[in-house]
């Protein structure tokens, strides 16, 4: 197997011929690619656009040339046959170091698609979310499942509703119960399942599910959940409404039994989707807006990273910054308020620059007057 040019000369040796006396022994059960196109440039080769008209092909296809080949995650495939050296990289390998069988699974991802789906590596924990008790005491029960899937049974814990506002830790959740379990989490955002044409949007979804239950045990995080389990009443303003809500519950219904994969999906707007979208949630969990204590506790983490110094009493500030979430707090509070420090040139954020980016945080939240007159 080929790599790029820029990985050190031991690893090459080590790992250039498709099998070797010292690789791994394990199956790769799913390998995720991306294409990525040809080394270098050329006049005389234009890079070609990539795309699957069947699936199954395209695996018998991929499997004839790669079947022996060791795949790692961040590493690469070149084809030999209609492509000749057209570069396709290893997103997702599971598991990692393995070797490519006759029974893997082999998916090629749509460029559209790339920067959504992915395995998340981070290395944010259940501890950095401050308040939520009741979402990370359901994550802790998630967590058990997938630990030991065959003690639950038909007692698993399997479709979850987060909602909320925006910012208040719903996504951030999901990452870190991924990464204290090292599972995969195929986080997605719903507008990337819709499809231009009327089946698309099914078929990504099937897809989606396929992939998770070939890696399981894992999870599925869905942010902006309504895009694709919006109730059947707005049929009218999309046409494919009704075949993607159908999609989506015959794989939470797991007529296909996902065994070992949980769905947690995100919404800000729950009344949106379709009831029986809905009624498919074992539990629907309220993200709220911190409290006082808790925008203390955020407040007080996030001020240790600055690049400045913050001479700010931080009691005061988290009083100012009621109604905040924990992304407002970041995001429009303290990242606006450095950000006016260092353009002035000052070597440390003061309660002016507070005052400055809550001005504007208020003036951004009020509407508009007179839009009209």
């Amino acid at each position: 197997m080929k790599f790029n040019n820029v990985t050190p000369d031991s690893y090459i040796v080590e790992k250039k011929m498709p099998t070797s006396q010292n690789g791994p022994k394990k199956e790769a059960k799913v390998v995720v690619l991306q294409s990525v196109g040809y080394p270098f440039l050329c006049n005389l080769v234009e890079s070609p656009k990539i795309e699957i008209v069947n699936k199954e092909l395209f695996e018998l296809y991929a499997r004839e040339q790669w079947e022996g080949y060791e795949v790692c995650e961040g590493s690469f495939l070149f084809d030999q046959k209609l492509l000749p050296d057209y570069a396709f990289k290893i997103i997702k390998a599971h598991p990692n170091n393995s070797k490519i069988t006759e029974n893997t699974s082999i998916f090629l991802m749509e460029n559209e698609e790339n920067e959504e789906i992915k395995k998340i590596e981070t290395n944010v924990k259940m501890d950095d979310v401050i308040g939520q008790e009741r979402a990370k005491t359901k994550c802790k029960i998630i967590m058990k499942y997938l630990q030991e899937p065959e003690k639950f049974k038909e007692w698993a814990p399997r479709n979850v509703l987060f909602y909320g506002q925006p910012g208040t830790g719903k996504t951030m959740l999901a990452k870190s119960l991924s990464n204290e379990l090292k599972v995969p989490l195929f986080l997605i955002k719903a507008t990337r399942l819709i499809g231009e044409h009327v089946g698309d949007g099914a078929r990504q979804i099937h897809e989606l599910f396929e992939a998770a239950s070939q890696s399981s045990p894992s999870v599925i995080f869905i942010d902006e959940m309504d895009a694709i389990g919006l109730d059947r009443k707005y049929q009218s303003l999309r046409g494919d409404v009704s075949e993607v809500v159908n999609a989506l519950l015959t794989e939470m219904d797991g007529i296909d039994q996902n065994y070992g994969v949980v769905t947690i999906g995100a919404t800000n707007n729950p009344h949106l989707l379709d009831f029986a979208i809905r009624s498919r949630f074992e539990e629907e969990i309220e993200f709220e807006i911190p409290n006082k204590d808790q925008r203390q506790s955020m407040l007080e983490n996030y001020i240790k990273t600055m690049p400045v110094e913050m001479k700010v009493d931080v009691k005061r500030l988290a009083n100012v910054s009621k109604g905040m979430s924990g992304r407002d707090i970041k995001e429009r509070l303290l990242k606006t308020a450095l950000h006016k420090a260092i353009s002035e040139d000052t070597d440390s954020v003061t309660w002016d620059h507070v005052e400055y980016a809550l001005n504007l945080y208020k003036n951004e939240k009020n509407e508009p007057k007179h839009m009209f007159a």
